[in-house]
């Protein structure tokens, strides 16, 4: 651990919002040379903190005292915080579609010739100093390119090259990883390790905390809206249980729930679905899976290949262009070409990117919960208030979401909870096959157990569900056969109880397909 002086100090920061205390007294040291990890479930208070750093909410609106460098500063926007040397990389992504990947790094930062208003953009300069940048992060993009084309995991990469194009004391990074896969994830980390060779210090706040305990030097545990303890990895204090602990108040002596119920006969079969990106380019080749009832079936594979795709296509063709493929369900052919017959089929379909896809951030809790199933609050196309907020209600309970009540707007919840609300609306709409892409993505140990528990449910129900994450210890942990695909196609699938990491590994870096027959000899 680093025994430099402080970079930043947060003494007693307390934030209201209408109705809710999200920060109590919250106090946070970070030293020069240091990567200091911020942890709590979500809710906790972090990225609320981190706004308060940044400026986003700007000084008068909260009490307590920001030091940084030993000065103290009253930051009344962003502005003020970059120029104290903070870079922030927030966990909503603040990038402009439709300009080009250069452009979004460089944005308000711009690299110029000359001065004053004859000043114009010097882009021969902004595109080699991207491309740089762009190496530093380990993605491989055209600078030029419209950042629109690019995946959520790339755009995440983009995010970090326009942070640290600009200089830097103190880099804050807020679920960075959350949307990267596990060799983007590790370079990321080696990353911060160089920042900190450097003099640089970084602050993760990160739900993953094998990577937490990876790297940090010292964590701040934050649990509802105080800082709890700072533990010291110099010491010994830094391991998963330990914060585990201090996150929730209670240790979690199981990860994953046991499973209950039996798995039955083939609820839905996919045979040969083949995609095309917009572009023609092909996205998924050939690839063909079984789901069983009350069976929980996990997709594993690399950023690239094709399991969004895949999952979007077969809910009712909402990516690409479908070129071929079958699904049955119960052994009889249904054609789902859009997302209302996706729906009347029974086939629900969780997003990865929740926020675009997933919810009406301006609507309130109450109708992102009932939106897939109004004609149980309704009749003959007429709704039914009372029995919304009723319903709402009860799902809300069941689901632990933490808000006012089910008239706030679901964009004001944290990221947890939001994710919360989008499982629940299939809940409520009872599907017999439930698609779920990276559900527990940016959302803590607490709130992952809560979503788990949701699953064994829905499938403890005869439901069966199709598990897509890039964590492969979820998937082992949740999983009773996991397929893998790679560049895609479908190269295999292995049973929980004969899989591990570096078996699923090996199918998801094997290109080809693999060979027939070879999923039916392997059933589990």
């Amino acid at each position: 651990m680093s025994g430099g002086a402080a970079v930043l100090r947060m003494r007693g920061i307390r934030k209201e919002f209408p109705g809710a205390v999200a920060l109590d007294g919250v106090d946070l040291d970070v030293r020069e040379a240091e990567i200091h990890a911020l942890t709590g479930e979500n809710g906790a208070g972090k990225s609320t903190l981190v706004k308060v750093l940044s400026g986003v909410h700007p000084h008068g609106s909260y009490t307590g005292e920001v030091l940084v460098g030993g000065e103290p500063r009253r930051f009344a926007g962003t502005a003020d915080s970059e120029r104290a040397g903070i870079a922030i990389i927030h966990q909503e992504l603040a990038l402009v579609p439709q300009l080009t990947v250069a452009e979004n790094v460089f944005l308000g930062n711009e690299r110029v010739r000359g001065r004053g208003p004859l000043a114009t953009v010097d882009w021969g300069r902004t595109t080699v100093e991207a491309r740089r940048l762009l190496a530093r992060v380990g993605l491989d993009a055209d600078p030029s390119a419209p950042v629109a084309g690019l995946g959520v995991g790339h755009r995440q990469l983009v995010e970090i090259a326009k942070a640290i194009a600009k200089p830097v004391r103190l880099l804050i990074l807020d679920e960075p990883t959350s949307a990267l896969n596990e060799e983007e994830s590790d370079n990321l980390l080696r990353l911060l390790l160089e920042f900190k060779a450097r003099g640089i210090a970084s602050i993760l706040i990160s739900h993953r905390l094998n990577e937490v305990v990876r790297v940090a030097d010292r964590v701040t545990v934050l649990r509802d809206g105080r800082s709890v303890e700072t533990l010291d990895a110099a010491r010994g204090e830094v391991d998963e249980e330990r914060i585990i602990r201090g996150m929730v108040g209670r240790d979690l002596e199981n990860r994953y729930p046991p499973r209950t119920g039996e798995v039955g006969g083939v609820r839905f079969e996919v045979r040969d679905w083949t995609v095309d990106h917009p572009d023609r380019r092909r996205a998924v080749q050939g690839a063909s899976l079984t789901v069983r009832r009350g069976e929980v079936v996990g997709l594993a594979g690399l950023m690239g290949a094709g399991r969004t795709e895949f999952a979007m296509n077969l809910f009712g063709r909402c990516y690409g262009r479908y070129v071929r493929g079958t699904l049955h369900k119960d052994g009889r052919r249904v054609r789902l070409r859009d997302p209302g017959e996706a729906v009347a089929a029974g086939v629900a379909y969780v997003p990865e990117d929740r926020k675009e896809l997933g919810l009406l951030l301006d609507a309130p809790i109450r109708e992102n919960l009932t939106l897939a199933a109004l004609d149980r609050v309704g009749r003959r196309g007429v709704l039914h208030a009372a029995r919304e907020v009723v319903a709402a209600e009860e799902l809300r309970t069941r689901m632990r979401v933490k808000c006012r009540d089910v008239s706030q707007p679901v964009g004001e919840l944290s990221g947890g909870n939001q994710q919360k609300v989008v499982l629940g609306r299939w809940v409520f709409a009872r599907p017999d096959l439930l698609v779920l892409d990276e559900p527990t993505r940016g959302v803590d140990v607490g709130a992952k157990y809560e979503i788990y528990q949701v699953i064994r449910e829905l499938a403890a129900g005869g439901a069966g569900v199709l598990l897509i994450s890039s964590e492969l210890p979820e998937l082992l942990g949740m999983c009773d056969r996991i397929y893998a695909m790679c560049e895609g196609r479908v190269t295999g699938c292995l049973p929980a109880s004969r899989a591990d990491q570096e078996s699923l590994m090996r199918l998801m870096t094997r290109t080809g397909a693999a060979p027939t027959g070879e999923t039916e000899r392997r059933p589990g």
